[in-house]
């Protein structure tokens, strides 16, 4: 296994994590799968013996479900493990029952902690931006939760780039701690976040925790163009993430499949590989049914795709050179920094545009 610095602290987290979306299987995530206490204490410790230290979770996944069952399974163990949870998403009918004010971050930090049977949270990540509570409110809050020993490190998951600089801001401005991770969405076939938040996780020093790498398994080779399994998650109803063009995501397939054969490895290796090339990257949360699914996605880290490789793959996958970067490629590129090149290194090869 390899380790990585999480962004500019002195953190080292696993290149590889394990998710734990899929325990306990209640509500709307039995779409994805229902794993008791027995069954994921058998995936944790596949886990451990693959060399992962870092388990995430979140307050919402299953309600609270998730945290109970990996607070479980890691008792015993827990001091030499890292765990990364999150808060903010509704989970309650009460007006204060999901975002990032004060009220609401203190209580759900204390009840993951209960739920998860330790008495700190290695990375605490808020879940998804609240527009309606000051950034000073939320930084304030979580600055007396690091204070009493709670937590260890901040992060965002889902964040726009402004919401990141807002908040970093207001951190610097107040001295309040600094968000040292993003937890985000990236995949050869979403690539959105190469506009905004790699280059800003490059120039501001947050390490990226990337969720659902794989894109919900399609792609991981179960899926091509005449072969779409019944069973999975998609056929269940589960809408995470869009495809809004599915051509070009079997192309992509297509090409992860080529490499694949070539290299005697799997598609999901080859497309985690990919991933972990990527700027600022710290590690690819990945989840699984069995133990195999983790046995082969750790087997990532040790595939270094070639030059050819990756240029074949980022030519099936790169996202549309959008405005105001075609014009900085044009005419900035000689004063480019290196958060800036990690978006327009991928456009290299077009000329001018």
């Amino acid at each position: 296994m390899e380790y990585r610095q999480l962004g500019r602290s002195g953190l080292k987290i696993s290149a590889v994590s394990m998710g734990t979306f899929s325990f306990g299987g209640q509500g709307d995530f039995a779409m994805v799968a229902s794993q008791g206490v027995k069954e994921a204490q058998r995936l944790v410790d596949t886990c451990i013996d693959g060399g992962i230290n870092l388990f995430d979770t979140a307050n919402m996944y299953s309600m609270g479900r998730s945290e109970e069952i990996l607070g479980e399974v890691l008792e015993g163990r827990r001091d030499k493990l890292l765990i990364s949870s999150k808060a903010r998403m509704r989970i309650g009918d009460g007006p204060n029952d999901e975002g990032v004010s004060r009220y609401h971050l203190i209580r759900e930090c204390e009840r993951s902690l209960k739920r998860l049977r330790t008495d700190h949270i290695d990375i605490y990540f808020m879940h998804e931006w609240d527009g309606l509570t000051p950034a000073e409110e939320m930084l304030a809050a979580l600055d007396t939760l690091v204070a009493q020993g709670k937590i260890r490190y901040i992060g965002c998951s889902n964040y726009s780039g402004w919401h990141i600089m807002k908040a970093l801001a207001a951190a610097d401005l107040k001295s309040y701690p600094r968000f040292v991770a993003q937890q985000i969405h990236y995949t050869l076939e979403a690539r959105e976040a190469e506009y905004e938040l790699l280059p800003i996780s490059v120039d501001q020093g947050l390490g990226v925790m990337v969720w659902s790498p794989l894109a919900a398994g399609l792609l991981s080779g179960a899926f091509r163009r005449d072969r779409k399994p019944a069973d999975s998650r998609q056929a269940a109803g589960w809408s995470e993430p869009p495809i809004r063009d599915e051509s070009r995501l079997w192309d992509i397939v297509d090409v992860l499949v080529e490499i694949a054969e070539a290299r005697d490895a799997t598609p999901a290796q080859v497309a985690l590989a990919w991933t972990l090339s990527r700027p600022a990257i710290a590690s690819v949360v990945v989840g699984g049914l069995t133990e195999q699914h983790f046995r082969d996605n750790i087997a990532a880290v040790d595939l270094e795709l070639s030059i050819k490789e990756l240029e074949r793959l980022n030519a099936v996958s790169r996202a549309p050179y959008i405005y105001p970067y075609w014009h900085q490629h044009n005419f900035a590129r000689e004063r480019f920094c290196a958060g800036d090149w990690a978006l327009h290194q991928s456009y290299e090869d077009l000329g001018k545009i």
